[in-house]
Protein backbone atom coordinates (compact mmCIF):
# COMPACT_ATOMS: atom_id res chain seq x y z
CA UNK A 1 0.00 0.00 0.00
CA UNK A 2 0.85 3.41 -0.40
CA UNK A 3 0.95 4.68 2.89
CA UNK A 4 3.44 2.01 3.89
CA UNK A 5 5.62 2.77 0.71
CA UNK A 6 9.16 4.30 2.07
CA UNK A 7 8.70 1.19 4.74
CA UNK A 8 8.83 -1.38 1.90
CA UNK A 9 11.51 0.22 0.36
CA UNK A 10 13.80 0.18 3.02
CA UNK A 11 12.82 -3.56 4.53
CA UNK A 12 11.40 -4.95 1.73
CA UNK A 13 8.13 -6.89 0.52
CA UNK A 14 8.39 -10.34 2.51
CA UNK A 15 9.12 -8.15 5.71
CA UNK A 16 6.23 -5.84 5.45
CA UNK A 17 4.06 -8.94 4.62
CA UNK A 18 5.26 -10.65 7.94
CA UNK A 19 4.67 -7.76 9.76
CA UNK A 20 1.55 -7.67 8.39
CA UNK A 21 0.67 -10.93 9.73
CA UNK A 22 1.88 -10.24 13.43
CA UNK A 23 -0.40 -9.35 16.42
CA UNK A 24 0.85 -7.31 19.21
CA UNK A 25 -0.28 -6.81 22.93
CA UNK A 26 0.44 -3.09 24.25
CA UNK A 27 -0.20 -3.01 27.68
CA UNK A 28 -0.43 0.47 29.03
CA UNK A 29 -1.19 3.38 27.18
CA UNK A 30 0.12 6.45 28.80
CA UNK A 31 3.12 8.02 27.86
CA UNK A 32 5.70 5.08 26.38
CA UNK A 33 2.82 2.68 25.51
CA UNK A 34 0.90 5.63 23.42
CA UNK A 35 4.11 5.86 21.31
CA UNK A 36 4.97 2.27 21.09
CA UNK A 37 1.76 1.83 19.63
CA UNK A 38 2.21 4.88 17.27
CA UNK A 39 5.30 3.39 15.96
CA UNK A 40 4.04 -0.24 15.27
CA UNK A 41 0.88 1.08 13.40
CA UNK A 42 2.86 2.81 11.03
CA UNK A 43 4.93 -0.31 11.03
CA UNK A 44 2.23 -1.66 9.00
CA UNK A 45 1.65 -4.57 12.18
CA UNK A 46 -1.76 -5.82 11.40
CA UNK A 47 -3.32 -6.79 14.48
CA UNK A 48 -2.67 -4.53 17.72
CA UNK A 49 -4.38 -4.98 21.01
CA UNK A 50 -4.54 -2.52 23.29
CA UNK A 51 -5.15 -2.57 26.85
CA UNK A 52 -5.37 -0.16 29.75
CA UNK A 53 -8.22 0.59 32.28
CA UNK A 54 -7.35 4.38 32.61
CA UNK A 55 -9.23 7.87 31.46
CA UNK A 56 -6.55 10.09 30.07
CA UNK A 57 -6.57 13.56 32.26
CA UNK A 58 -5.38 16.99 32.12
CA UNK A 59 -1.78 16.34 33.47
CA UNK A 60 -1.52 13.89 30.94
CA UNK A 61 -1.06 16.12 28.20
CA UNK A 62 2.69 17.28 28.56
CA UNK A 63 3.55 13.60 27.91
CA UNK A 64 1.12 11.36 26.80
CA UNK A 65 0.71 10.93 22.78
CA UNK A 66 -3.12 10.86 23.01
CA UNK A 67 -4.01 13.17 25.31
CA UNK A 68 -6.03 16.33 24.44
CA UNK A 69 -7.73 19.02 25.85
CA UNK A 70 -10.93 16.92 23.31
CA UNK A 71 -10.37 13.52 24.73
CA UNK A 72 -10.13 14.59 28.46
CA UNK A 73 -12.18 11.90 30.57
CA UNK A 74 -11.94 9.10 27.31
CA UNK A 75 -10.92 5.97 27.76
CA UNK A 76 -7.17 5.55 26.83
CA UNK A 77 -7.24 2.43 25.15
CA UNK A 78 -10.56 3.33 22.72
CA UNK A 79 -8.88 6.73 21.48
CA UNK A 80 -5.59 4.53 20.84
CA UNK A 81 -7.42 2.52 18.99
CA UNK A 82 -9.78 5.34 16.76
CA UNK A 83 -5.85 6.63 16.49
CA UNK A 84 -4.47 3.57 14.93
CA UNK A 85 -7.44 3.13 12.86
CA UNK A 86 -7.08 6.48 11.45
CA UNK A 87 -3.59 5.83 10.72
CA UNK A 88 -4.15 2.07 8.96
CA UNK A 89 -8.03 1.51 8.82
CA UNK A 90 -7.21 -2.18 7.07
CA UNK A 91 -5.77 -2.86 10.77
CA UNK A 92 -7.59 -5.05 13.05
CA UNK A 93 -6.97 -3.37 16.67
CA UNK A 94 -8.98 -4.32 19.55
CA UNK A 95 -9.59 -1.93 22.86
CA UNK A 96 -9.53 -3.38 25.85
CA UNK A 97 -10.79 -1.25 28.77
CA UNK A 98 -8.77 -3.65 31.41
CA UNK A 99 -6.53 -3.10 34.66
CA UNK A 100 -3.65 -5.69 34.42
CA UNK A 101 -3.69 -8.52 36.67
CA UNK A 102 -3.12 -12.45 37.35
CA UNK A 103 -7.55 -12.48 37.12
CA UNK A 104 -7.14 -10.41 33.65
CA UNK A 105 -4.33 -11.95 31.93
CA UNK A 106 -5.83 -14.97 30.34
CA UNK A 107 -8.39 -12.73 28.43
CA UNK A 108 -5.53 -9.87 27.67
CA UNK A 109 -3.53 -13.27 25.91
CA UNK A 110 -6.30 -14.64 24.35
CA UNK A 111 -5.64 -16.00 21.85
CA UNK A 112 -1.82 -15.40 21.94
CA UNK A 113 -0.23 -12.27 20.65
CA UNK A 114 2.93 -13.16 18.80
CA UNK A 115 4.63 -10.36 21.00
CA UNK A 116 3.85 -8.47 23.73
CA UNK A 117 4.70 -4.73 24.72
CA UNK A 118 5.01 -3.89 28.32
CA UNK A 119 4.50 -0.64 28.99
CA UNK A 120 2.78 -0.38 32.44
CA UNK A 121 3.86 2.13 35.32
CA UNK A 122 3.07 -0.09 38.50
CA UNK A 123 5.09 -2.42 39.24
CA UNK A 124 3.31 -4.91 40.58
CA UNK A 125 1.10 -5.43 37.43
CA UNK A 126 3.99 -5.26 35.51
CA UNK A 127 5.43 -8.16 37.57
CA UNK A 128 2.21 -10.20 37.08
CA UNK A 129 2.55 -9.14 33.18
CA UNK A 130 5.78 -10.35 32.77
CA UNK A 131 6.15 -13.11 34.98
CA UNK A 132 2.62 -14.54 33.34
CA UNK A 133 4.25 -14.43 29.12
CA UNK A 134 7.83 -16.12 30.83
CA UNK A 135 6.05 -18.68 32.17
CA UNK A 136 3.93 -19.22 28.97
CA UNK A 137 6.37 -18.71 26.23
CA UNK A 138 4.96 -15.47 25.11
CA UNK A 139 7.50 -13.06 23.92
CA UNK A 140 7.55 -9.59 25.61
CA UNK A 141 9.70 -6.56 26.13
CA UNK A 142 9.53 -4.25 28.55
CA UNK A 143 9.80 -0.63 30.14
CA UNK A 144 11.90 0.35 32.93
CA UNK A 145 11.86 4.11 34.19
CA UNK A 146 11.51 7.09 31.80
CA UNK A 147 10.45 9.67 34.68
CA UNK A 148 12.57 11.97 36.28
CA UNK A 149 15.32 11.60 33.15
CA UNK A 150 16.37 14.37 31.04
CA UNK A 151 19.28 12.89 28.97
CA UNK A 152 18.43 10.80 26.19
CA UNK A 153 22.22 9.55 25.46
CA UNK A 154 21.41 7.28 28.64
CA UNK A 155 19.00 5.62 27.32
CA UNK A 156 19.69 1.51 26.42
CA UNK A 157 18.32 -1.84 25.79
CA UNK A 158 19.16 -4.92 26.68
CA UNK A 159 18.20 -7.66 29.09
CA UNK A 160 16.06 -7.12 32.40
CA UNK A 161 19.14 -8.92 34.54
CA UNK A 162 21.64 -6.50 32.60
CA UNK A 163 20.30 -3.09 33.39
CA UNK A 164 21.90 -0.92 35.89
CA UNK A 165 21.44 2.57 37.74
CA UNK A 166 17.51 2.60 37.24
CA UNK A 167 15.65 1.95 40.40
CA UNK A 168 13.03 0.38 38.61
CA UNK A 169 14.63 -2.25 37.19
CA UNK A 170 16.21 -3.33 40.19
CA UNK A 171 12.90 -3.69 42.02
CA UNK A 172 11.90 -5.67 38.65
CA UNK A 173 14.75 -7.78 38.91
CA UNK A 174 14.00 -8.63 42.51
CA UNK A 175 10.78 -10.05 42.32
CA UNK A 176 11.49 -11.84 38.91
CA UNK A 177 13.93 -13.64 40.62
CA UNK A 178 11.57 -14.88 43.51
CA UNK A 179 8.98 -15.57 41.11
CA UNK A 180 11.45 -17.85 39.14
CA UNK A 181 11.98 -15.59 35.92
CA UNK A 182 15.33 -15.61 34.70
CA UNK A 183 16.86 -14.34 31.76
CA UNK A 184 15.21 -13.54 28.27
CA UNK A 185 13.56 -10.71 28.98
CA UNK A 186 15.06 -7.14 26.47
CA UNK A 187 13.76 -3.67 28.46
CA UNK A 188 14.58 -0.16 27.30
CA UNK A 189 16.43 1.37 30.56
CA UNK A 190 18.09 4.41 31.03
CA UNK A 191 21.55 4.62 33.39
CA UNK A 192 20.90 8.81 34.34
CA UNK A 193 21.27 8.73 37.28
CA UNK A 194 19.00 10.36 39.53
CA UNK A 195 18.44 10.95 42.88
CA UNK A 196 15.27 8.55 43.69
CA UNK A 197 14.39 5.31 46.03
CA UNK A 198 11.92 3.16 44.18
CA UNK A 199 8.81 2.65 46.40
CA UNK A 200 5.20 1.83 44.95
CA UNK A 201 2.58 2.73 46.77
CA UNK A 202 -0.04 1.04 44.66
CA UNK A 203 0.48 -2.17 46.51
CA UNK A 204 -2.16 -4.20 45.70
CA UNK A 205 -4.28 -5.92 47.92
CA UNK A 206 -5.02 -9.51 47.68
CA UNK A 207 -9.04 -10.15 46.80
CA UNK A 208 -9.83 -5.97 46.52
CA UNK A 209 -12.33 -4.93 43.40
CA UNK A 210 -10.03 -3.77 41.49
CA UNK A 211 -12.68 -1.50 39.21
CA UNK A 212 -14.03 0.35 41.98
CA UNK A 213 -10.69 0.59 45.02
CA UNK A 214 -8.82 3.72 42.82
CA UNK A 215 -5.45 3.04 42.72
CA UNK A 216 -3.29 5.99 44.62
CA UNK A 217 -0.51 7.17 41.76
CA UNK A 218 3.14 8.17 42.09
CA UNK A 219 3.73 11.41 41.16
CA UNK A 220 6.86 11.98 39.18
CA UNK A 221 8.16 14.68 37.00
CA UNK A 222 8.48 13.87 33.55
CA UNK A 223 9.68 15.19 30.34
CA UNK A 224 7.49 15.16 26.94
CA UNK A 225 10.44 13.79 24.91
CA UNK A 226 12.13 10.90 26.87
CA UNK A 227 8.78 8.76 27.36
CA UNK A 228 8.74 9.13 23.81
CA UNK A 229 11.90 7.91 22.82
CA UNK A 230 11.13 4.90 25.49
CA UNK A 231 8.30 3.78 23.49
CA UNK A 232 9.46 4.40 19.85
CA UNK A 233 12.65 2.21 20.87
CA UNK A 234 10.26 -0.47 22.35
CA UNK A 235 8.34 -0.53 18.58
CA UNK A 236 11.78 -0.69 16.84
CA UNK A 237 13.07 -3.39 19.27
CA UNK A 238 9.41 -4.95 18.51
CA UNK A 239 10.01 -4.78 14.28
CA UNK A 240 13.22 -6.39 15.17
CA UNK A 241 12.05 -9.70 16.90
CA UNK A 242 9.47 -9.86 14.46
CA UNK A 243 11.41 -10.49 11.18
CA UNK A 244 14.44 -11.99 12.97
CA UNK A 245 13.44 -15.32 11.06
CA UNK A 246 13.31 -13.44 7.59
CA UNK A 247 16.48 -11.04 8.44
CA UNK A 248 17.97 -12.69 5.05
CA UNK A 249 14.50 -11.63 3.57
CA UNK A 250 14.31 -9.39 0.24
CA UNK A 251 15.21 -5.94 0.48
Amino acid sequence: MERFLRTERLIGKSNMEILKSKTILVAGLGAVGSYAAEGIARLGVGSIRLADFDKISRSNINRQLYALESTIGRQKAEVACERIKDINPECNVVALNLFVHKDTLDTLTTPSPDLIIDAIDSLNPKIELLSYAYKNNIPIISSMGAALRTDPSKIKSGDIFDTTKCPLSKQVRKRLRNRGVGRGIDCVYSTELINFIYTDPEEESEGEDIVNRGLKRRVLGSLPTLPGIFGLILANMAYKMLIASNISGDH
